[in-house]
């Protein structure tokens, strides 16, 4: 199930929070810089890596201070590869995997590759219904919240998600 809402990414009660970041898990959007100031001093040592990774992968780390237990980076952006529709498409495939892999039931996401990741809201709305797996799934997340910044956002993206689901 794909649910829109209007609230705080960093304030959610849910397993995990996917959070768009670049090849060394540093923010790349403002929806993943108010993540990173709400989590403390503790997310930022949990998000501390030793080798560059590269677009299109998803890891995951704990969450600091936030409300969710977990946070899943979507890489979106690193210095090889062009930010795009395919490389947002890999890294929340990715992203959905890693959540399987740990057992994550309800994830929450901001609109993954618009902005920095020169998507528009319909696009990005797009990847994010399409390749969330479908109810049923076995092993796979349960609950998708697309978090959006206000009503008018939030009515696009769910007559998207309608469309697609």
């Amino acid at each position: 199930m794909i649910r829109v809402i209007v609230d705080d990414l960093a304030a959610l009660a849910v397993d995990a929070v996917v959070r768009p970041a670049d090849a060394s898990l540093d923010p790349v959007t403002a929806a993943a810089s108010h993540i990173d100031g709400l989590a403390g001093d503790r997310f930022a040592v949990q998000r501390r890596i030793t080798t560059p990774l590269e677009a299109g992968a998803a890891v995951v780390t704990g969450s600091g201070e936030l409300t969710a237990g977990y946070v899943v980076h979507a890489v979106i952006l690193d210095a090889n590869a062009p930010v795009g529709r395919e490389v947002v498409r890999r890294a929340l495939i990715a992203a959905w995997q890693r959540a399987s892999d740990w057992g994550f039931a309800t994830l929450a996401a901001p609109l993954v590759g618009a902005g920095a990741g020169q998507l528009s809201v319909e696009e990005s709305a797009t990847l994010l219904a399409e390749t969330f797996p479908r109810d049923g799934a076995a092993g796979c997340p349960a609950e998708l919240r697309i978090v959006v910044a206000g009503e008018a956002e939030r009515a696009v993206v769910e007559a998207i998600v309608r469309r697609m689901t």
